[in-house]
């Protein structure tokens, strides 16, 4: 008996745990590809402090920021700059949270 309960409490808190809605949402790029600016766009259900990294193909960081989120959908303009054209991955990371993506610098 004490084992069908330990097993039932513990299926149940993962379900929980796994079941829970993710701060962050829908990431996207638009347009993408792009040439000199795209808008990096996302949702998120709190206002929270939100860091943007972006990443070449080696995986060196080449742009960072920190933003303050507001709940709801937020866009961040992002300017090529001096990069290259290529394949680049975009993250947006809240303390708990981060979804990655990619996108192509013409």
């Amino acid at each position: 008996m004490i084992k069908k309960i330990l097993f039932i409490s513990i299926l149940f808190f993962s379900v929980v745990g796994f079941s829970q809605k993710k701060s962050l949402q829908e990431l996207t790029a638009f347009p993408n590809p792009f040439s000199n600016t795209t808008a990096i766009s996302f949702n998120t259900n709190s206002s929270q402090s939100v860091s943007i990294n972006i990443k070449n193909v080696l995986g060196k960081v080449v742009y960072s920021k920190k933003i303050n989120a507001t709940s709801g959908k937020n866009t961040i303009p992002f300017y090529r700059n001096n990069l290259r054209s290529g394949i680049y991955i975009y993250t947006i990371q809240t303390n708990k949270d981060f979804i990655s993506k990619r996108f192509v610098i013409k």
